[in-house]
Parts: structure tokens; sequence; C-alpha cells
């Protein structure tokens, strides 16, 4: 008779544990609440290169990887920041329209929720679907573990996109207001430059954030937008006033 067993005893496998909720949410989102750990000095030049030359600011993308084994930033103090901007803005333009203090803060609310946070989760996701299917490169020029790009990259990439277009849709053209709502071809021709430049931004910074990734391949075809864009601007310049188009469904509504 055999002393010792003939078959391994059978354990729990804890490897297949089902993974948490809390742990699928991107770590930057987690992080929202530990002020005293954000770094905004880091955040404050990030933002301002974002402006100067948004090329460096990505730089810092692969001392990230390397310290932290990811591409996407853990640090949510660029979105503190960005949040709080918003709401400063909504104020702003609360005042133009003479909003009551409950609609200014709601507005604040709509701007952070909506046209950042909403507009984030749906571009994040479109662009890292469009990655994974178009860009990937047969064979990474980097770690074995780069197969995919994250999600919490290209909200990255959304957040460093959205403050140029911020500065000049949400802040420029605050200024601008009383200029680009005459009835004038000159009025007309600075409003719709306005967007023009604001959405050219933006389409330029994806195009940045995943040029970075070394595991990516022509990522030149992120810059195809841009020649709609500039078609339906010209086409514009026959007298559609884009800028007043879209203040006036912005709000009043």
């Amino acid at each position: 008779m055999p002393v010792l067993p003939l078959t391994s005893p059978s354990y729990p496998n804890h490897s297949m544990a089902p993974t948490p909720v809390s742990s699928r949410i991107p770590l930057i989102f987690r992080r929202l609440h530990r002020f005293q750990q954000m770094d905004f000095e880091l955040a404050l030049w990030q933002l301002s290169y974002l402006c100067l030359a948004p090329k460096r600011v990505y730089r810092n993308v692969y001392y990230h990887k390397r310290t932290k084994n990811t591409w996407a930033r853990d640090d949510p103090a660029i979105l503190v920041l960005l949040f709080g901007c918003l709401f400063v803005v909504a104020l702003a333009w609360s005042t133009v329209y003479s909003y009551s203090i409950f609609d200014a803060v709601k507005l604040g609310f709509i701007m952070v929720l909506r046209d950042f946070l909403l507009v984030g989760v749906v571009m994040a996701t479109l662009i890292r679907l469009f990655a994974n299917k178009v860009l990937l490169s047969p064979t990474s020029h980097s770690s074995p573990t780069d197969t995919s790009v994250e999600w919490a990259y290209t909200f990255d990439v959304h957040t460093n996109a959205f403050f140029p277009l911020f500065l000049t849709l949400y802040v420029a053209q605050l200024f601008l207001v009383p200029v680009i709502l005459r009835d004038r071809w000159v009025c007309l021709l600075v409003g719709n430059t306005l967007y023009l430049a604001g959405f050219a931004q933006y389409v330029y910074g994806v195009y940045l954030g995943l040029s970075a990734l070394p595991f990516l391949i022509r990522a030149e075809i992120l810059l195809s937008p841009l020649l709609p864009l500039f078609t339906s601007y010209v086409v514009s310049l026959l007298g559609f006033n884009v800028a007043s188009h879209v203040l006036r469904a912005y709000f009043t509504s």
C-alpha cells in the first residue's frame, strides 16, 4: 500500500477570484479624494506646457512607464485643477448671461460632468477601440505587456487635448463674445476661426498622445479629421456663424 498520496489535494484557486469592481475603476479616479498626495506643482507645469510645448508633457510618459509600469497617470491633481477652472469659467459665463447663483452652479456641474467627463469617457472609449484595432504594431516595440492601449491612458489623452480647447472655446471666446456675436462678416470670421482652432488643437492633442506610444504605428491617421474640419470651416465662411448658433443652443437649452 503506498504511503504517499497518489493525487495532490485540491485547494481553492484564489487566483481565479473575481476582480473587485473598485479595482476596475482607473486609479486616477480612485485617488480623487487624496488631496494631500496630489502634486499640484507638476500638474500646473503640465497644463502650462500643454499650450507651450505639448510634446514635452508626453516625454514624462516614458518615465512613468519605467517607474510605475503604466502609461497612464495616477495623480488626479490635473483633474482637480480642470474642475476648478471649469467652475470659475461657468461663473464668468453666468455673469454674461445674467444667471442666478443656482443656475451658475448648475452650469458648472454641466461643464464638468457633461462637457469634460461624459465626453471624455466616450472619446477615450472610441480612441482606445480605434487604436487597438488599427494602430497596434504587429510586434510590440516595448515590453511584452504592451499588447493594447489602456483605457486610462486614452482618458489622459483626452484630458491633455481638452485643456487647449478649453482655453480657446471657454476662456478666449468669453472675452470675444461682444465681437463674435455681431452681424458682420469679419466677426463671423473671428468666431469661426476660434472654433476651428479649438477643435484642431484637440485633434492634434489626441495625435500627440497616441504617437508617444512606441507600440503604435500609423498614428498620422488620427490627423485625418483636420481635412473635413477645415473644409467645414471654409464653407461656414459663406455666412454661417458657428459661435452664434453654438452659444444660443448652449445657453438657452
